[in-house]
């Protein structure tokens, strides 16, 4: 294997660990929902219901956990499609277990991910305007698309670069 074909396959696994990562994390802490909105409610200084008050961000996160709280206390089965959400997390994360093993076979999970990314900018502001999230918030579930974008764009480069026989420039 030439040197330029172990970079390139050095950094498609690298890229791919950052997605399998990040999509397993952003999955997982949906679970503990409640538990991690109260402790940043708490570092933002914010105490459900405030005698203060509070603005911005606080205001929100305070808003949010007040009523995921709620929800939780009386109706806590809702939670339950936090858990179906971190199990898709999950299972796609495992899909990319197959870039890992073969990158140029799989390559169209690189191209799936990136779709997926992009998706998530008109998902977001749709669906956020729809429910009432505020703007802010939703650019940064935007965000979270267009930082997903990156290293599979890296990836998928990289991978049509081996299919080329290694010989693209940077």
């Amino acid at each position: 294997m030439h040197a330029r074909e172990q970079l390139l396959r050095r950094r498609i696994c690298w890229m791919t660990w950052i997605m399998i990562l990040g999509l397993a994390v952003a999955g997982l802490t949906a679970i503990p929902l409640e538990t991690e909105l109260a402790w940043v409610a708490r570092g933002l200084g914010v105490s459900a219901p405030s005698a203060v008050p509070v603005s911005g961000l606080a205001a929100w996160i305070g808003h949010v956990y007040q009523a995921l709280h709620a929800t939780n206390t009386h109706y806590p089965f809702l939670s339950y499609g936090y858990d179906w959400l971190a199990f898709g997390h999950v299972v796609i994360a495992i899909a990319f277990v197959g870039a890992l093993r073969d990158p140029v076979r799989n390559r169209w999970l690189f191209d799936f991910g990136m779709i997926a990314c992009v998706l998530i900018i008109p998902w977001a502001l749709g669906f956020g305007s729809l429910r009432g999230i505020p703007l802010g918030w939703r650019v940064i579930d935007c965000l979270f698309g267009i930082f997903g974008l990156i290293p599979l764009w890296i990836a998928r480069r990289d991978v049509q670069e081996l299919e080329r026989g290694g010989n693209g420039l940077l």
